[in-house]
């Protein structure tokens, strides 16, 4: 009788994966350092093409001067508009509804100019308790700015006690309880430290539900999960392009306001000439007349080299197939990261972004239970893994489909169960 394990053909091996995967060419159009890189969802590596796509920016700098805000297709006054439709499709918007301008916390600030529009009885801001500093230091001032106080207009939810994610439902009992006083909802789509997907669509319509209304921060979503803004309903949404969607460090960020807001004259906004009339703007008149779209939140022309090195990449996820398949993959990656993770580390390390498909994208959050993670997270770079460290005790790493292999998430794995001990 022979006793040889049967092999278990259903768990393919990250080279089996690898062979198979139609988006495996798009990693040579990255320029990766040398390890594993796992830190997309802080900065997204190099595109080759944004080296052609800048260096040909400067020659036309070299070459025209100050003739380039207005010779031909890549003239700079418009260049802007070359990303509006692919960063449209990446959200889920219509290209009236986008636009690329100045960093994302400055956009949370433009848009709440135009959307926290307090009252004595409707003051108050929903956010997260664990938010990402800046959208809390954002929340914040924007309430003292308005002569409010923070300690009674700032709302905060948490996850329970002895948990790390929070419960959509009490997401949506907050919304409603808080209801009658609440002016604005500003939440994460992607929960930067556990890497948690919220539910856009139904916080979206919950805080419309009480009056409410409702704008995300999509840096941890926009190129990693699904959006549809339009549909969703989301009256605005900001998010950078250095993460998912490799724009470079500092790379020029992106707004959505949804159609019903564009065109409204009424809403309050700062303003700038690069937001008014285009036919127009050039005769440098005093009188604000807003361009009917995203575009009139714009202040100034933006950052063309940029810009340019972000068209590489956006360009690339077009040719990849947008997000859908992207998704495609990453979950493919995701189920793969899971059970090499419990083949290999069993309960030595705990992954605390929640189990379900569709409340998780790249990132898994990691918190080392058999030993000190911090020591872990320094070894780890020691040897060669490119992943970060958020306090007080996750590892974050993310697995991006666009040029992560199943070869880089086996050698990790492989990496962290010799480390942690």
């Amino acid at each position: 009788m022979n006793d040889t394990p049967i092999p278990d053909t259903a768990a393919p091996s990250a080279a089996d994966l690898d062979a198979s995967d139609p988006l495996a060419r798009f990693r040579d159009e990255f320029e990766l350092p040398e390890g594993i890189y796992l830190v997309g969802n802080s900065l997204g590596p190099l595109p080759r093409a944004a080296r052609d796509h800048v260096e040909a920016e400067l020659q036309r700098w070299g070459n025209l001067g100050a003739a380039g805000h207005d010779t031909g297709e890549m003239a700079w006054e418009h260049y802007h508009e070359l990303l509006t439709a692919p960063l449209a499709r990446l959200v889920g918007a219509e290209p009236h509804e986008v636009v690329a301008m100045n960093s994302l916390t400055v956009n949370l600030h433009m848009l709440m100019v135009s959307f926290y529009r307090p009252t004595p009885d409707r003051h108050k801001i929903l956010i997260e308790q664990h938010a990402f500093p800046s959208d809390h230091f954002a929340a914040e001032s924007q309430i003292r700015q308005r002569g409010f106080d923070p300690a009674t207009s700032l709302v905060l939810i948490g996850p329970r006690k002895g948990e790390d994610t929070l419960r959509h439902s009490d997401i949506l009992a907050a919304i409603a309880e808080h209801g009658d006083q609440l002016a604005l909802v500003l939440l994460p789509g992607v929960q930067y430290y556990t890497g948690q997907v919220l539910p856009v669509a139904d916080i979206t319509a919950a805080g419309h539900a009480v009056g409410a209304t409702v704008g995300f921060d999509l840096a941890h979503s926009a190129g990693n999960v699904a959006l549809n803004l339009h549909d969703w309903g989301v009256d605005f949404a900001a998010w950078c392009t250095y993460k998912y969607l490799n724009g470079g460090p500092g790379a020029v960020a992106a707004a959505f306001v949804h159609e019903r807001h564009v065109a409204d004259q009424a809403l309050p906004k700062f303003l700038g000439w690069w937001g008014t009339n285009k036919a127009t703007r050039f005769e440098m008149t005093s009188e604000f007349d807003a361009i009917p779209t995203a575009e009139s939140w714009q202040v100034s022309n933006g950052p063309i080299l940029m810009m340019a090195a972000l068209r590489a990449s956006l360009e690339m996820f077009d040719d990849a197939g947008g997000v859908a398949a992207l998704r495609h993959k990453s979950e493919r990656q995701i189920e793969f990261f899971d059970r090499r993770l419990a083949e290999s580390l069993g309960d030595r390390v705990e992954n605390i972004t929640p189990a379900a498909m569709a409340e998780r994208g790249c990132q898994l959050s990691l918190r080392v239970t058999a030993g000190d993670g911090r020591r872990v997270f320094a070894d780890l770079t020691e040897a060669g893994v490119f992943c970060d460290w958020r306090h007080p005790d996750v590892i974050r790493v993310a697995s991006v489909p666009l040029y992560n292999t199943f070869a880089d998430i086996d050698r990790f794995v492989g990496m962290l169960d010799g480390i942690v001990t």
